[in-house]
């Protein structure tokens, strides 16, 4: 990437580990864009099926990647954690993430600053971030977390049971895949939320961010 762009944040992990909620805030408080890449595979799951194909349909999946129109990220059935299981699957196709991967990058070198959560974000996306962070939590406590937001909407027949084995699930169609698996990069640091509120994630968050960068500009 040119070094005439802004400063580039990657923000990893895994479903409900925390990482949406503390990219959006890190983003606020150092006055940069913010760009959840999960919306882009869960845009091109929506729409891969409302064009009535199978999001095993790689073919189906690459096409809607290729003409993805970024203005309907905002469409709220995009949220939710079935569409998020429903993106994970069309993320494990290299080429979709190859289309995709043009944009992410675009939108990184946005000035003065850009902070990027998703899976890859650190590895491969934007291997030559400014800091990255892997957040994480234990996949019962992120279950709970889940669990939660379910009820929260009305949702009551879905057990917490239920959300634990999709909690697992996930993470092993995410660390698993062939192309692009969700893991640490090398020189991330770590933050565990399993025992931190969203204030005192965001504080670690910061802190850290912080520190790199004050180790850069040492440098």
């Amino acid at each position: 990437m040119s070094r005439m762009r802004g400063m580039i944040i990657a923000i990893d992990g895994p479903a409900a580990s925390g990482k949406g909620t503390i990219a959006k805030l890190v983003a606020e408080h150092f006055g940069f864009h913010c760009l959840d890449t999960g919306l882009l595979y869960r845009a091109v799951a929506r729409d891969v099926e409302r064009a009535g194909f199978r999001l095993e349909d790689t073919w189906a999946a690459v096409s809607y990647a290729r003409g993805l129109d970024a203005a309907t990220l905002d469409d709220p059935a995009l949220r939710g954690a079935e569409a998020g299981d429903r993106a994970s699957v069309v993320a494990k196709i290299p080429e979709v993430r190859r289309a995709l991967l043009k944009y992410q990058r675009a939108f990184a070198e946005r000035p003065p600053g850009a902070v990027l959560d998703g899976r890859d974000i650190g590895t491969v996306v934007c291997p030559d971030a400014d800091a990255k962070l892997f957040v994480t939590a234990t996949a019962e406590v992120r279950a709970e977390r889940r669990f939660s937001e379910l009820r929260a909407r009305g949702d009551t027949t879905t057990g917490y049971a239920a959300v634990l084995a999709a909690i697992r699930e996930r993470d092993a169609r995410d660390s698993g895949r062939a192309d692009a698996p969700m893991k640490m990069a090398a020189d991330a640091d770590l933050l565990d939320t399993t025992q931190l509120g969203i204030e005192a994630a965001f504080d670690a968050a910061v802190g850290l961010i912080k520190r790199k960068i004050g180790q850069q500009g040492a440098a």
